[in-house]
């Protein structure tokens, strides 16, 4: 029986941090990604496809409010939904064309997914999702004066708006994605999922908040019971003591260890330590499962055990 693997994309797999914020630039980007993700398929692994939107839904939400003036602002829950369709488009474009070369027939949908989150979560009183493009801290100022963005310094490359990311509860669309899962490659839970409330009359709500992409994995992961959550990054393993003369990259980590070094403050909130997090999730709930931390062009060979940081239960 083939494994199921829940891949979750980082931004460098949908854009390159030195090309344009264009649709065909991002385009680009996608092609070269799903290579990678064709080489998983045809290694005969059962897949579905995670990504974030943090640069697309910040840019979008952007010219709807630079518009304003011609035409009404999107709510940010609609944004989200808009990123969702355009990433998903852009993904079943190039890895329809990615399998088709290596003669696999395989359907690629997207849906687009609502994701349960709780309004009393205390992600709303401390936003800390970055969103939409870097900033100079001069710049930065001003956005916070003249719009009240909350913004926040990102792991030294920049500043950058942050909103709540609420933790995910319940996937909305789950029953769709199972049934396509044995048959067609599906992207899902786009950008952690487009948040919504539950109302008490059991209405659902689109709220202003952006959930964690991994952590909207690690819950997908679960649901369909996959074999693996792959989640996919700008390096190759995860490291401690990073960018420092003594980062020590690691090949395995356990639960035990992950706690320790998160308590020694190892993993860069908003970056490192979201992913970390997910995967300790995903290996508590199910302790004889992996999760794997790796970059998009060592995907194949972090799968066969060859490199990447491989999260286990001990």
């Amino acid at each position: 029986m083939a494994e199921k693997i829940v891949i979750a994309l980082g931004g460098n797999a949908l854009q390159s941090g030195k090309g344009e914020a264009t649709a065909e630039a991002q385009l680009n980007v996608v092609k070269k990604t799903c290579e990678h993700l064709a080489d998983i398929s045809e290694k005969g692994y059962e897949i579905g496809i995670v990504h974030g939107n943090g640069p697309q839904v910040g840019r979008i939400l952007l010219a709807s409010e630079t518009a304003k003036d011609v035409t009404p602002a999107m709510p940010f829950d609609v944004c989200g939904a808009m990123s969702q369709g355009y990433i998903g488009y852009h993904i079943q474009e190039a890895l329809k064309y990615a399998l088709s070369k290596r003669n696999r027939n395989v359907p690629v949908a997207t849906i687009v997914t609502q994701v349960v989150v709780e309004k009393q979560d205390p992600a709303f009183q401390n936003p800390t999702k970055p969103i939409g493009p870097f900033y100079t801290e001069e710049e930065a100022k001003v956005l916070q004066e003249e719009k009240g963005y909350t913004m926040k310094e990102d792991a030294g490359r920049g500043w950058r708006r942050v909103v709540p990311s609420p933790m995910p509860r319940k996937i909305v669309e789950i029953d769709a994605i199972r049934k396509l899962w044995p048959s067609t490659i599906t992207v899902s839970v786009g950008g952690g999922g487009i948040p919504v409330v539950e109302n008490p009359d059991g209405t659902l709500e689109g709220i202003a908040a952006v959930i964690d992409k991994d952590f909207g994995a690690e819950l997908l992961a679960e649901k369909v019971e996959a074999d693996v959550l792959m989640i996919l990054t700008e390096v190759e393993k995860v490291a401690i003591n990073f960018n420092k003369p003594n980062q020590e990259n690691l090949s395995n980590l356990t639960l035990e260890d992950a706690a320790r070094y998160i308590e020694e403050g190892q993993f860069a909130p908003g970056s490192m330590l979201p992913k970390v997090e997910a995967a300790m999730k995903f290996v508590r709930k199910y302790p004889n499962k992996k999760a794997i931390i790796t970059s998009l062009d060592k995907a194949v060979e972090a799968l066969e055990g060859k490199t990447g940081t491989t999260i286990t239960f001990a």
